[in-house]
């Protein structure tokens, strides 16, 4: 049996981690655990073309506890675009499905660093719709 791909397990795992935030699931007490998954010089690009930096991320997350009631998030399709020692670039999709009934689906790069202790972080984030 091949042991399971850190980088993949640390996809799902943030967007659990986001899900439960957003939904207002999780405890306000866990927004600095979700915070340290990004590198603080993370960089992404959303869905709207705009780019955001560490910074920005923070402000979202510390101002959308509970604003999605019912969110709930599919990780699929995850491939390693590349891997190297220290870090990996990883695509997947991404569905998003609130109490509303709004669904979002995107198509994700992900570029992931590893550090010595085997801690990952994201490095950036480029998000792409899709169709449904």
């Amino acid at each position: 049996m091949n042991p399971p791909n850190p980088f993949f397990q640390e996809i799902v795992d943030a967007h659990i981690d986001i899900e439960q935030w957003l939904s207002g699931r999780a405890e306000a007490g866990r927004l600095a655990a979700l915070l340290n998954r990004f590198s603080p010089r993370f960089s992404m690009v959303t869905l709207q073309g705009l780019r955001l930096d560490r910074t920005a991320v923070d402000r979202l997350f510390s101002q959308g506890h509970g604003k999605r009631p019912g969110l709930r998030i599919e990780i699929d399709e995850l491939r390693d675009i590349d891997v190297w020692r220290d870090g990996a670039v990883v695509g997947y999709r991404e569905t998003q499905i609130d109490e509303s009934g709004s669904c979002t689906v995107r198509r994700s790069t992900a570029v992931l660093a590893c550090d010595e202790s085997g801690h990952i972080t994201w490095r950036h984030l480029q998000e792409t719709s899709a169709a449904s």
